[in-house]
Parts: C-alpha cells; structure tokens; sequence
C-alpha cells in the first residue's frame, strides 16, 4: 500500500488512539477488593517503627509503605526503594544506592535522610541488636547511604531486608516530624503502592491506589480490608460477595469452602511456628518441637517425643504432684483461641490445671511484649528470617518477646553474631537449639498451614505469591476479573 499524507496522518491517529486507550488502562485503577481478616485492626500495624516479630503488621505495611529491600516473588532479598547495594568484605559495611523517582503519597522524594531517619526511628523487633552494632549511618550523596557496623554483621540484610523486622521499611522523616507519633499513626503516610483514606478503629481500614508508585500503578483502585472474628461470618461474607478475600478458614469450615462453587480454597505456608512459653518454668516433661521454623537456614530438628498422658501424670506424682497441679491462667490470641482449647484440654487431662485467657491480638501482643503475662503463654510467630533472628526476639536477653535467658545460650548467641565462618555458625546456632530443648525453655506445637479462600471476582489474590508469607501481597500485583 502506498502511504500518502493523507492516510499517514489516519495511521498516526490511530496509533496514537491505541496508546491513549493502554496508558488509561494502565493509568486508570479500577474496582474494590474486601478482605475479611481475622483479628481487630490496630493503628500500630501502620508505623514499620512499631513492628514487633510478627507477621500481622506486614498485611498493611506491603500496601502502605515500601522498603530499601524487601521479600517479593522469586526474590527473598529484591530491590525496592533501593535499586542496588554493596558489602564489604569484611560485612562490616552495607551501602545502598536508592531508586530516583521514588515519591511518598505526599509527593516527596524517597531521601537518604529519610532512611536515616527510618532507622534512628525504629524501636520494633531487633532495634536492639541494630543499635547495639551501628558505629555510625552516614548519608554520602543525595542517592546513596551508608551503614557502618562495629564488627562484622554477617545477618544484617536478613534482619534489615525481609519481614524478620521493619528497620528497612522508610516513613517521611518531614511529615513525621510535623504530625509526631501518633498523628503518624492516625493518617499514615508511605511510599507503597496504596495511601491511606480513612480507618474506623477494630472495624475497617481503606485504602486507595497511588498512581505514583515506582514499580507499577496497582490494577484495583480501592482496597478494604474489615475485621471479622468470627470464622463463620468470613466464610458467610465470603459466599455472599461481600469479601473477595477471607483469611484463616480452618477445619470443617474449610473443607465446605473447597465444596462451594465459585469459590477457592488457598492455604500459605508462613514460617509459623506456635509454642508455649513457661514465664516461672513450670517443671513437666519436654514437649516436642521447635520453635524455629524447618525451613530456616540454621534450623535443628529436636528428637521427636511420644504423646504419653500416663508418663505426664507419672513425672508430676513424681515430683511431688500426685493430684496434679493448678498452673493458673492459659494466655492465648483469641485468633486462635481453638488452638488454646485444644491444647487446654491435654494439660488437664495429664493433670496439669489451667485456665483458658484469650485476648485480643493486638493486646495479646502488647502485654506480650510488656512481660505482663504470666503462667503459661501460647504464642507464635510468622516473621521470615532465619535461625538467628528467631532467637534474637524470642530467646536473646533483651528480645521483644524474652521472659528470661541462660548465661551459656547468650554467650553463644553473641559468639554467632558475628561468625563469618558459615559452618561454625551453623554448629553454634544449633547448639543454641539444643539447649533451649535439653532446658525446656519452650513447648513447641506445630507449624500450621494458613488456610484461606478467595471468591469469583478474584483473578490474582497475592496469596502465595511470595514465599513464606501468609497475606496477599504485592498489593500492586492484585487483579479483578
């Protein structure tokens, strides 16, 4: 065909059509997703500074925030707000370069000093360990930041880089120097993939698509996500269309959601484990177990142990409890308050006398970090990381979450720290892990599937997407059909 002016300028147009029509597409987020979640809502799950070795937070953090490096699909370690980084050799120095163009909601650059300021800031699990080993963070240019280690830090990006903590998430050190700590909370402002519109407390959290953000502009314009307790009301949503997605569907109820036409079911495989923690060590056989995830770098499988009620019952007669033993109140999140009951029910069928105390997660959490609770406690967590930092929230003197240490197990984990040497810490950490076994210092439970399902609406849900991690997520990646 010959191309005359005149059909030139017809083609142009048209080209110039079909990109209009694939920008907007692009442009445009269209439609509502609805989460039906299990646990109340709480404003300090929107600050990374207060995220305390758990996974909860990171429901909220992936749409609101974004990180320097963060776990995402197919990469434990990608960059995010940091388009690359480097590591002396000695690990004794990590320097990022950040990603130009990256903005907050608020239209401000991503800065260096606002990832001083991020970490300076941060006070979540593992701030001590960060505070204690910085010598000095230092901004070298406007791209790039410098962080500067005592000694060598051989876990600093698995502490800094994945959900095992929050240090490397970043806030606008402007606006959250204006507003404080609270006003922060109150109307958060990130760098992610979704801003904040509005949060009615325990009920319901809103957030709207930011066509600004780096990596893409998010499909879905508006995300909601409601607190529902109970599991059969989420399931019920669920049917209803009234929640695209709902999370922890357990048992019978899951099995009639694999039944329901329309819907799926899609369980995650989080590094989850549930433990029992002894606050005034009560002294009763070893239960099986551990607390570090099996599929954690470093992790050492403990001997496996019979369920024996006679053997349980013998020990106690043994010690001086012929009659069994009130052991006083069973702290559990209410979330999981069945788990609670089961496990209540074992104690006292091998004598051991306790009462069931659930608490909401949120003030589960908050008197678990406090040391307020006491007895025995049924806690858990599905942070990512690895043998070590496990056990720096959970075991090392100082944890967020440590009720009490051993001389022998906190010089070990001190002489960990910083061992370059991958076969010696590998022996050293699963020392650790022995005794806190020989010790009794834990009763593991299990490392449960997390069991949710999705409705018809749904094209791409997040769940699975990144390894080990339970929600769905990146929130920019979600699809309606």
């Amino acid at each position: 065909m010959t191309i005359t002016p005149l059909n030139l300028r017809a083609l142009i147009a048209a080209l110039l059509l079909t990109l209009s029509a694939w920008s907007s597409a692009v442009a445009a987020p269209e439609g509502q997703l609805t989460w039906a979640v299990h646990v109340s809502l709480a404003p300090a799950w929107f600050d990374p500074a207060e995220t305390v070795g758990i996974i909860t937070p990171f429901m909220f953090l992936y749409a609101l925030h974004d990180a320097l490096v963060k776990s995402m699909p197919g990469n434990a370690l990608a960059p995010s707000l940091a388009e690359s980084w480097t590591v002396s050799p000695d690990s004794q120095v990590y320097e990022f370069v950040l990603r130009k163009g990256a903005r907050f909601h608020n239209g401000e650059p991503v800065t260096p000093e606002d990832v001083k300021f991020s970490f300076e800031r941060y006070r979540g699990a593992g701030a001590g360990p960060f505070k204690a080993r910085l010598a000095s963070i230092d901004v070298v240019d406007p791209q790039r930041i410098r962080f500067r280690f005592k000694q060598p830090w051989p876990d600093f990006m698995t502490f800094y880089g994945t959900p095992a903590t929050a240090a490397g998430w970043i806030v606008p050190r402007k606006y959250v120097e204006k507003v404080g700590d609270d006003g922060f909370k109150k109307a958060p402002i990130g760098a992610g993939p979704y801003r904040f519109v509005s949060f009615t407390p325990g009920v319901e959290l809103v957030l709207e698509a930011f066509d600004g953000y780096w990596r893409k502009t998010p499909s879905v314009k508006r995300l909601v996500f409601k607190s529902v307790s109970e599991e059969e009301t989420r399931l019920a949503m669920l049917k209803r269309a009234e929640a695209d997605i709902a999370y922890s569907i357990r048992g019978a109820l899951a099995e009639e959601l694999r039944r329901t036409p329309g819907l799926t079911l899609m369980p995650t495989y989080p590094s989850g484990t549930f433990w029992l923690v002894f606050p005034e060590q009560l002294g009763f056989s070893k239960i099986t177990g551990s607390i570090i995830p099996y599929a954690f770098e470093f992790f050492w499988q403990p001997p496996i142990h019979p369920y024996d009620v006679a053997r349980a019952r013998r020990l106690l007669a043994e010690a001086g409890y012929p009659n069994g033993v009130d052991a006083g109140d069973y702290h559990c999140d209410a979330s999981y308050a069945n788990l609670g009951e089961a496990v209540v029910n074992y104690l006292n069928a091998a004598g051991i006398r306790v009462k069931p105390r659930p608490l909401e997660r949120a003030a589960f959490i908050a008197q678990n970090r406090d040391k307020k609770l006491k007895n025995i406690i049924q806690t858990a967590s599905g942070a990512a990381g690895n043998a070590s930092t496990r056990l720096d929230a959970f075991v090392a003197a100082g944890g967020t979450f440590t009720y009490g240490s051993y001389p022998d197990i906190e010089g070990l984990i001190r002489e960990q720290a910083g061992e370059l040497d991958l076969k010696r810490r590998e022996a050293t950490l699963q020392r650790i892990q022995q005794l806190i076994h020989d010790k009794t210092m834990f009763a593991p439970i299990w490392q449960p599937a997390f069991i949710n399902g999705y409705g018809p609406r749904v094209a791409e849900s997040g769940l699975s997407l990144i390894a080990g991690h339970p929600y769905s997520a990146p929130d920019e990646d979600l699809r309606l059909r």
